[in-house]
C-alpha cells in the first residue's frame, strides 16, 4: 500500500504536519459518527413505553447495534487496508444517516431493530478503522494520536445525549432521529473525503524497526500473532460486558431510582467527559509504558470503581462515582489498538484491529442485553453489577497474562 500525495512531500512524513490535521478529522469523524452507539441509551424509556415491551425487550436494538458495529470494524477495517479509509467512510456515513431517517418512521420494535443494525454498521467506520489508520501516521506519538481519535467516540457520548436530551423536551424521538440522520450525511460523507490521502505501511514499519532495532518493527512477545490475537479477543469481550453496565443503564437506573431522564443523561455525559481525560492520559502513558501495562493500569481501575457502585444510589454519590468510573476506563479500548500495533504486522493492523474491537462491541452488547434481563429477574441492578465486576476479574487475569509473556520475552537472554 503506497502514500499518495496529499498537499506536498513534506505533509506525509510520519509525526508530520499532516498527520495531525488528519487526526483532527479522524477526532469529527468519530464524534459525528458514533452518535448511535449514544442515542438509543437516552431514549430507552420512551421507546419501551411507546412498543410496551420489557426492559430486556427494550435492549434489543442496541444490542442489534452493537452488532452491526461490531462486523462494520472487521470488514470496513479489512476493505480501508486494502484502498484506504475515504470511501469506505463516506459510504458509511451515509448508511448511518439513512439508518436514522428510517428509524423515524418505524411502526413495529422489531423494524427498529433492524435499523438499528444498520447504524451500527455505518457508525463502525468512525472508530476502528480511523484508530488503524492513524497508528500508520506517527510513531513516536503513536499512543496520544490513537488515543486523541478514540476520544471521538465519547466527545459523542458528550454531546449527543445533551442534545437529544434538549430536543425531546420540545419534540419527539422520531422528529430527533430524522434530524440527527440528515445531520450525518451532510458532515461525514465531506469529512472523508478529505482523508484520501493513504499511508505507507512500509516506510511506518521502517521507522518503527529501526526505532526498536527489530526487523518489522514489532515487539519480542512469546505468544504466536494467532494466540495473542485470541488473548486480546477475549480481554476485550470481559471489559466491556463490565464497561456496558453504566454504560447502556444509568439513565434507566436513574429512573428506577426515582430521577429523572435529565439526571442520568447527565451522569452519562459526565462519565464520557471524564473518560475523554481518562484516554488522553492513557495515551500518554502508553507512549512511555507500552500498551499491556496502560491496559492492565486501566482494568484494575475500572474494576474497582463498578464496586462504588453497589453501595451509592443517592443524586450526588452517583454523579461522582460515574465521574470516576469515566476517569478509570476511558483508556481500556485505545490500548487495544496500540497493543496490536506494538506486536502483530502493520499491514494487517485495520482487520485485527477490527477483530478485537469487534470482540468489545460484542462484550457492550451482551452486557447491555444481559444486564437487562438479570434487573428483569431481580427487579434490580445490584446482581447486574456484580456480574460485570466477575467479567472484569477475567479481563485482568488476560491483561496480566499478556504482560508476563511480554516482560519474559523482553528479558536478555544469557550467554
Amino acid at each position: 500500500m503506497q502514500l499518495r500525495p496529499a498537499h506536498n512531500a513534506s505533509e506525509t512524513v510520519i509525526d508530520g504536519s499532516y498527520a495531525w490535521f488528519r487526526m483532527t478529522i479522524a477526532l469529527l469523524l468519530g464524534t459525528f459518527g458514533t452518535v448511535g452507539l449514544w442515542a438509543f441509551v437516552v431514549v430507552l424509556p420512551p421507546i419501551q413505553a411507546e412498543f410496551g415491551v420489557d426492559r430486556a425487550a427494550a435492549s434489543l436494538p442496541y444490542t442489534s447495534s452493537m452488532i452491526g458495529f461490531a462486523l462494520g470494524n472487521v470488514l470496513i477495517g479489512r476493505f480501508a487496508d486494502r484502498i484506504g479509509v475515504a470511501l469506505p467512510v463516506a459510504i458509511a456515513g451515509a448508511a448511518l444517516g439513512a439508518g436514522f431517517i428510517a428509524s423515524s418512521f418505524t411502526t413495529a420494535l422489531w423494524q427498529f431493530v433492524i435499523l438499528q443494525g444498520l447504524i451500527g454498521l455505518g457508525g463502525s467506520a468512525c472508530f476502528g478503522p480511523l484508530l488503524a489508520d492513524i497508528s500508520h501516521w506517527f510513531e513516536k506519538r503513536r499512543g496520544i494520536a490513537v488515543a486523541a481519535v478514540a476520544c471521538g467516540n465519547y466527545l459523542s457520548g458528550v454531546l449527543w445525549p445533551t442534545v437529544i436530551k434538549f430536543a425531546l423536551e420540545h419534540t419527539s424521538w422520531r422528529v430527533t432521529f430524522l434530524g440527527i440522520g440528515i445531520f450525518c450525511i451532510v458532515s461525514i460523507v465531506p469529512l472523508a473525503l478529505l482523508m484520501r490521502a493513504r499511508p505507507d505501511v512500509n516506510q511506518a514499519d521502517d521507522i518503527a524497526a529501526a526505532h526498536l532495532r527489530r526487523p518489522g518493527g514489532r515487539k519480542p512477545i512469546d505468544l504466536s500473532p494467532r494466540v495473542l490475537q485470541g488473548l486480546l479477543v477475549l480481554a476485550g469481550l470481559g471489559c466491556c460486558v463490565a464497561m456496558s453496565m453504566p454504560q447502556v443503564h444509568i439513565v434507566a437506573y436513574c429512573i428506577d431510582l426515582g430521577f429523572d431522564i435529565a439526571r442520568g443523561a447527565e451522569m452519562l455525559s459526565l462519565m464520557l467527559g471524564a473518560g475523554i481525560a481518562s484516554r488522553l492520559v492513557s495515551g500518554l502513558l502508553a507512549d512511555r509504558i507500552g500498551g499491556v501495562p496502560t491496559l492492565l493500569i486501566g482494568s484494575v481501575l475500572q474494576c474497582l470503581s463498578l464496586f462504588l457502585y453497589i453501595p451509592f444510589n443517592g443524586l450526588a454519590s452517583l454523579y461522582m462515582v460515574s465521574f470516576i468510573f469515566g476517569l478509570s476506563q476511558g483508556g481500556i479500548v485505545p490500548s487495544y489498538a496500540i497493543i496490536v500495533r506494538e506486536y502483530l504486522p502493520a499491514r494487517e493492523a485495520g482487520q485485527r484491529m477490527g477483530v478485537v474491537i469487534m470482540a468489545t462491541i460484542i462484550g457492550m452488547a451482551l452486557g447491555g442485553w444481559m444486564s437487562g434481563w438479570i434487573y428483569d429477574l431481580t427487579g434490580s441492578y445490584q446482581a447486574a453489577f456484580l456480574n460485570g465486576i466477575a467479567w472484569n476479574l477475567g479481563n485482568m487475569a488476560i491483561a496480566f497474562f499478556i504482560l508476563y509473556r511480554a516482560r519474559r520475552s523482553a528479558m536478555p537472554v544469557p550467554a
